[in-house]
């Protein structure tokens, strides 16, 4: 991959892990507390799924996070844009769409498909 596109991605990837940071940092309010005895059945109800949504939102945004970590590693190692299963080439138009993929689009349909 050549230099000039390499930089462009490294730039992609470094404003989408700020603009993860900056949604991390509004986003620190405390996850409410599931259960316990405040309120209806359905004020805890709603509080158990609110709290069961906001811990799902934070695992996802750190798995991105570190998905964005190791695509930067990628692009530092020479190996962004090669796919770690089958070590082709990843599609142009993959990487525009999820610049911090590891896979390409046959071995990423693979892994589902398993």
């Amino acid at each position: 991959m050549h230099r000039k596109n390499l930089d462009r991605y490294k730039r992609i990837l470094l404003e989408k892990r700020g603009e993860m940071s900056v949604t991390t940092a509004e986003a620190e309010s405390p996850i409410p507390s599931a259960g316990g005895w405040q309120g209806d059945l359905i004020d805890q109800a709603n509080a158990d799924a609110e709290a069961e949504l906001q811990i799902h939102l934070h695992q996802t945004d750190g798995r991105l996070l570190r998905a964005i970590e190791d695509a930067l590693t990628r692009i530092r190692r020479g190996t962004f844009g090669t796919c770690e299963a089958c070590r082709n080439p990843i599609s142009r138009a993959r990487l525009e769409a999820v610049p911090w993929t590891r896979l390409c689009r046959d071995c990423k349909e693979r892994e589902h498909s398993l």
